[in-house]
């Protein structure tokens, strides 16, 4: 399909999750490329009707459908019962994971409402605890990879803070904050930045895709790839709106560190995080205890200049004895931002072009056959590449990469790649782009890889040493081989610590290539965790059984959770489920997933007093 067979992708002026202008022709030729891949139609009607979720009758959840439409407005709430169209990413559904593991109708909501104000989150709040309906809030929906919009009960009112939260309410350039609503996206910020002409002395970090909200990455813990690349490091200050109704009949609002000064918080609320007592902020970032909806978030200062960086190392074994040299020079800062070593294959599957441009065989695709068509590409052949940022004034970053250059080039082999052979639409400029604060639009080009392209996340994290790599990169080869997937990784670097990323990318109409992916993945988390390495974010399917691999003094942590879970929210109707979280109402009754499943629910939900319901 053409580009200019497909409706134009909206923009930023247009919506608040739209592409910037600038980036609108990469959209279009991604979009196209999508769309290319596609076997099946991208919009089918609901096979299994209105996905009412359980505990309550058809009849009774519509009428309280009806009434949530008094209380916020007929064009806020909006029913799924009718159709479900996939799109992609930058015009993704709300109701469901256009990436789904299982089948598109498991995961999946039952309504949208769309809040245009913490008053009408509360409302939405004490509506769903007088109902016992379960809610599941979303920023953008974006979390592609992890489970996208989609809820963890089937049947859950999702609740979009985007579409109608999206403000950008202060941006500071003395002290180098700001201050966002869940819409906001990457995105969003850059391009305000520049409207208000401080490109010059203000940065933003961003993940490799900038359409996601800002809030909902750092709530995810999410990564980027500026040295302010730790986005949950450099929030300060939530404001929460909990998921219980008090004895007075309203709906608790919380802020936390300087926010919660009764007076003059606004102040200090984006300088400093802690405030005084507790620190609580935790507690709301990959959990179910309460919505966000206000954060801050640091800036970058411009650094006075930059320069990107790539070296390619010719052999499988070289990852090892280099994340021993990446080690200190990550510690001592003088790799400044989030060190990236990608697999050789990356080279080609971020080209955007499917597997079988290069390769038609079953099973993973072999090496000799990858090296043939790398040496085509401007990267040439290697099995590892690295992309990396210098930052500040020329004698700073000249010094900075003559050790660099000095200890890469221990491992025999090692070419540094002259960025004056990069053609000015190869991705090393993307990787340019983002480390520089800039956000942009081709991360997602290897999910072509498939028909159909889907991908899913396994992401432990483990100390940054080579005998680390070596565990990590066997367990995932052998893992990959036995279900015949192909293996893409990237060792991702932070301060001390490491996240193997390995993304699966699927056909997602095939059944029995899910059901491989799924085994390697549930293979991968338990034997990595045997091997002492732990996840730090996982897709809605996996959550149980990653949550049950932190099961240290006899699961006392999420004995911990449960507690903090009925005691913020009693009647558990706030994502249950999410990152292995069950309220009392839901636990212990079937909805746990760790695999070898036929349903993603359980066995209904408690009942609940009506006196405790208000």
């Amino acid at each position: 399909m053409s580009s200019s067979d497909l409706p134009p992708t909206p923009t930023l002026s247009a919506r608040h999750s739209g592409i910037p202008e600038r980036l609108l022709h990469k959209a279009t030729h991604a979009k196209s490329l999508i769309y290319n891949g596609r076997t099946v139609a991208d919009t089918t009607p609901l096979a299994r009707g209105l996905p009412v979720p359980q505990g309550i009758s058809k009849s009774a959840f519509l009428a309280a459908i009806e009434e949530l439409r008094s209380t916020l407005g007929a064009d806020h709430v909006v029913l799924n019962d009718q159709t479900i169209t996939n799109g992609w990413y930058m015009e993704h559904p709300n109701t469901h994971d256009i990436m789904s593991l299982f089948d598109t109708e498991e995961f999946i909501a039952s309504a949208v409402v769309y809040p245009g104000s913490v008053t009408d989150v509360q409302s939405i709040v004490k509506w769903a605890n007088k109902h016992l309906i379960p809610i599941f809030p979303i920023s953008i929906g974006r979390n592609l990879g992890y489970g996208g919009s989609a809820p963890r009960v089937r049947g859950s009112v999702t609740v979009d803070l985007g579409r109608r939260m999206n403000r950008i309410l202060d941006i500071n350039v003395d002290d180098f904050t700001c201050l966002v609503e869940p819409g906001v996206t990457f995105y969003a910020l850059y391009e305000e930045i520049q409207r208000r002409g401080l490109g010059d002395k203000v940065w933003i970090d961003t993940p490799d895709l900038g359409g996601g909200s800002v809030i909902g990455n750092t709530l995810e813990r999410g990564v980027g790839y500026t040295p302010y690349g730790d986005h949950w490091m450099c929030h300060s200050g939530l404001e929460v709106v909990l998921p219980s109704v008090g004895d007075d009949g309203k709906v608790p609002v919380m802020r936390t560190g300087m926010g919660a000064l009764g007076t003059g918080g606004e102040n200090v609320w984006q300088c400093f995080p802690y405030g005084y007592g507790p620190h609580n902020d935790g507690i709301f970032s990959q959990s179910n205890f309460g919505i966000v909806t206000k954060m801050g978030m640091t800036l970058m200062p411009n650094p006075g200049g930059y320069e990107s960086y790539a070296y390619t190392f010719p052999n499988e074994s070289d990852y090892a004895p280099l994340i021993d040299i990446i080690r200190p020079l990550r510690i001592a800062n003088i790799l400044e931002n989030v060190a990236q070593l990608r697999q050789g294959l990356q080279t080609l599957t971020v080209e955007g072009r499917p597997r079988t441009a290069y390769y038609n065989g079953s099973g993973p695709i072999p090496d000799a056959v990858v090296r043939e068509h790398q040496r085509k590409t401007p990267t040439g052949e290697c099995a590892w590449v690295y992309y990396g940022m210098a930052y500040g004034p020329p004698h700073v970053r000249a010094h900075k990469l003559a050790i660099i250059d000095a200890e890469f080039k221990r491992i025999p082999g090692c070419r540094k790649i002259d960025p004056a052979s990069m053609p000015e639409d190869d991705y090393y400029w993307s990787r340019d782009h983002i480390a520089s604060g800039t956000p942009d639009l081709e991360e997602l080009r290897w999910v072509n890889w498939m028909p159909n392209g889907a991908h899913i996340c396994f992401s432990p994290v483990s100390p940054t040493r080579g005998a680390d790599a070596e565990k990590l990169y066997a367990m995932a080869k052998r893992w990959h081989t036995e279900q015949g997937l192909d293996l893409m990784m990237a060792f991702l670097v932070g301060m001390r610590e490491m996240h193997l990323i390995i993304e699966i990318v699927f056909d997602v109409t095939d059944k029995e290539m899910k059901k491989r992916a799924e085994k390697c993945l549930r293979g991968m988390i338990d034997e990595a965790a045997s091997l002492g390495y732990g996840e730090y974010r996982t897709h809605l399917a996996l959550m149980d059984q990653v949550a049950g691999t932190y099961n240290w003094n006899d699961n006392a942590l999420m004995k911990f959770n449960n507690q903090l879970k009925d005691a913020i929210d009693p009647n558990g109707i706030l994502a249950p489920g999410r990152c292995g979280i069950w309220p009392a109402r839901y636990r212990n009754r079937g909805w746990e997933l760790k695999g070898g499943e036929t349903s993603t629910e359980g066995n209904g939900v408690a009942p609940v007093s009506e006196q405790a319901r208000i």
